[in-house]
């Protein structure tokens, strides 16, 4: 009789890991389609802002000319869009306080040949250029289907010092980004 309520015991504690199993592969199922929902609603969200020119893709990686990276704050590090007007900022962890008062670099500058495509994969393209006192460069951002993370290459016109930043694109009212002072 010991050895059957054992074995009934074991049986028991089998099928109750058997069924927390079971429920762990469905809690990562539901995970998944909930993120790709968030994924495809936060997609919709970048689209129309590019569309609107009320966007801040918001960067925590730069990639240097010859493929250094450095990874960044992302709410000091980003490229604006605010209809005609635009705002380009990088800001390194570094000691020294830099020209924006935040280790780096503002610019602001005015948009013009603003030109947003999508192919085939539904991919993004966005290109435009900014002009201004401390800025005259190419912005090209690209941005795959499904998702608001971009990549901005940015392509000054007088010298070869490109840089890409990493991040998402947002709306420009969820934006959480913090200036320095403009060059």
């Amino acid at each position: 009789m010991r050895k059957l309520v054992s074995i009934l015991i074991c049986a028991l504690a089998l099928m109750a890991g058997h069924i927390q199993a079971q429920e762990v592969e469905l809690t990562k199922a539901e995970k998944k389609a909930l993120q790709e929902k968030i994924d495809s609603i936060q997609h919709a969200e970048a689209i129309k802002a590019i569309n609107e020119k009320e966007f801040t893709l918001e960067a925590d990686q730069v990639v240097f000319k010859y493929g250094q990276t450095a990874y960044v704050t992302a709410n000091t590090n980003f490229v604006s869009a605010n209809g005609e007007n635009a705002v380009v900022q990088v800001a390194f962890n570094i000691p020294a306080a830099g020209p924006n008062g935040l280790g780096g670099v503002t610019v602001d500058g005015k948009v013009s040949s603003y030109e947003v495509k999508t192919d085939k994969k539904g991919t993004t393209y966005l290109s435009m250029n900014v002009m201004g006192i401390g800025i005259s460069a190419r912005l090209d951002i690209t941005m795959p289907k499904g998702t608001n993370s971009a990549t901005v290459t940015i392509s000054p016109n007088f010298n070869s010092n490109r840089l890409t930043l990493n991040g998402v694109i947002l709306p420009a009212y969820k934006s959480s980004v913090f200036k320095g002072r403009s060059l």
